[in-house]
């Protein structure tokens, strides 16, 4: 047996069960066992899973034209913030950019890292080492500056990695339950536990409800939605955005849904034993882009763009072309890339992206 088994074992049994949001807790990021912790994680054709990073430069190379759009608007000293920035390959391929096609304003910005892992800020400072001047870590929000953040606060792929509770409905009883995670017997198992009130969907319809299928289950993320308020309170004046996996809020509820969004995903194959392999599989499930959206606006921020990543970057790669401010060289060698990012049965529709500024 692992030790990561042998750790969220122990747990379970001496609680008698516990949380989903805990198991994922323990298993993605358990410090030296836990998924994101091994230095064999990599996005990629050798890795579990493709993000919009591995396809190549070009994802970087157009959020750097776009941040650098937002920066030039503020006033010096400005900051980019990167949160979950995994082996710190966007963050070079963001400075890159920067220094080689806007050197002036590249001398006015800092890169902050929010990186809580210290094996991962280890790989992050290896990857960055040309900018070690330009590069600042820190393992929580609380550590950044009282002054805050003039700039852009973003993040790739975070959210949806964050841990979530998974509910069942009780068509008899009419009421909702967590599915929690116990040991039985030689392996792990579901069990139904007592929700927390705070923990149950709010305002759905009643006629919702009503036809609900027996154990239709759905996910909850107090972490993501914890997560955008803590970033929200960062930011002086700038942007705050994510590229993720995501739904609106009445997208969980539907037939197709039933089991709820949660998969795991193992040598490039999903699947639904989410229990399997802790430790060894990343586990994923979508993200509630109207609970974080409402989350940001309650912390005084507008929302300015809530759309698939495909059609956010086309509209951005359109602009700079019709702006000629592109060579057709750099077209010609970025048109796969540049494929996959946006075409919608690759990245560019299950990828939403939502900004929201202050």
């Amino acid at each position: 047996m692992s030790e990561m088994r042998e750790i969220i074992k122990a747990e379970a049994e001496n609680a008698g069960a516990i949380s989903f949001a805990r198991f994922m807790e323990l298993a993605l990021y358990c410090p030296n066992f836990g998924y994101y912790e091994q230095t064999g994680v990599s996005p990629g054709q050798s890795g579990d899973f493709y993000t919009s990073v591995s396809v190549g430069e070009l994802f970087g190379e157009l959020l750097a034209m776009q941040f650098a759009e937002w920066l030039e608007m503020l006033p010096a000293p400005r900051q980019i913030v990167e949160a979950g920035a995994h082996d710190g390959r966007l963050a070079l391929d963001i400075l890159q950019w920067l220094k080689k096609e806007k050197p002036e304003l590249a001398e006015t910005v800092e890169y902050w890292i929010l990186e809580p892992s210290k094996r991962r800020q280890e790989t992050q400072i290896k990857m960055l080492a040309e900018f070690e001047k330009k590069v600042r870590w820190f393992d929580a929000w609380e550590e950044l500056p009282p002054s805050g953040v003039t700039g852009i606060i973003f993040a790739n792929e975070l959210l949806d990695a964050m841990p979530v509770h998974r509910l069942g409905w009780d068509a008899t009883k009419k009421k909702w339950f967590e599915w929690g995670v116990r040991w039985e017997g030689q392996d792990f198992s579901w069990t139904r536990m007592e929700l927390r009130p705070e923990l149950a969907p709010k305002n759905l319809p009643p006629e919702l409800l009503e036809v609900l299928p027996d154990e239709f289950t759905t996910e909850i993320c107090p972490a993501a939605k914890s997560w955008w308020q803590q970033a929200a309170g960062a930011l002086k004046t700038g942007k705050l955005l994510t590229f993720d996996y995501g739904l609106s809020a009445e997208q969980f509820f539907t037939p197709e849904r039933k089991d709820g969004t949660l998969r795991a995903y193992h040598q490039h194959r999903q699947n639904n034993d989410l229990l399997a392999r802790p430790g060894e599989q990343d586990l994923t499930a979508q993200v509630n882009f109207s609970e974080i959206c409402a989350a940001g606006k309650a912390e005084g921020l507008k929302t300015e763009a809530w759309t698939s990543q495909g059609r956010f970057l086309t509209a951005l790669v359109q602009r700079l072309i019709a702006e000629k401010r592109t060579s057709e060289e750099w077209i010609t060698t970025r048109a796969r890339q540049f494929q996959t990012l946006t075409h919608p049965q690759h990245l560019g529709r299950s990828f939403q992206i939502l900004v929201q500024g202050r």
